[in-house]
């Protein structure tokens, strides 16, 4: 079995995002935490809808998730987290509803993992008409045995829109 964690490559996250993940959370894609917001966000808020996963306890965001080889119990663990997470800061109306929820989204992390181990896997969110789009991408080590260090992938997709964001800005607290 595969998950999703959270990963902090270098310290963006903790300037880009309203809060950001602690490196190893559960992760997961998150995008019910914006039902109805998209058009309303702006700066930090807008920065985590457009492509941050949901770390699990801590409900910060992360750029990046990691695949993991995982145990059954580790599993249900995260589902546990989750569906008290989702009761005490989601308004869930008991754990057994939150619970099913919570297995929803452990499932779809988990459909994201059909990848080896340490492969990364970043999302890209767009709001159209009613519905939230997801597109995600992964990202691969080289093949040096290094590990992952900042700007250490090359990514070979330049046909999606680009995005400006003043990190410079974000970084002093500015709204965008």
């Amino acid at each position: 079995m595969k998950l999703l964690r959270t990963i902090r490559l270098d310290a963006s996250d903790t300037f880009i995002f309203p809060a950001a993940a602690d490196p190893g959370d559960w992760a997961i894609s998150g995008s019910f935490a914006f039902d109805g917001a998209p058009p309303n966000l702006t700066g930090r808020a807008l920065a985590a809808f457009r492509g941050g996963f949901l770390g699990i306890p801590s409900l910060g965001w992360s750029t990046l998730a990691q695949v993991v080889e995982i145990k059954a119990e580790d599993r249900h663990a995260a589902i546990e987290m989750l569906a008290r997470c989702l009761v005490e800061r989601y308004d869930a109306p008991d754990l057994d509803t939150a619970r099913a929820a919570a297995t929803e989204e452990i499932d779809f992390a988990a459909s994201l993992c059909d990848h080896p181990a340490d492969t990364l896997i970043a999302v890209r969110r767009t709001a159209e008409a009613d519905a939230i789009r997801e597109a995600f991408r992964t990202l691969k080590p080289r093949g040096d045995n290094r590990g992952w260090h900042a700007f250490s992938f090359l990514e070979a997709r330049d046909d999606e829109p680009v995005d400006e964001v003043d990190l410079t800005g974000l970084a002093r607290g500015d709204e965008q």
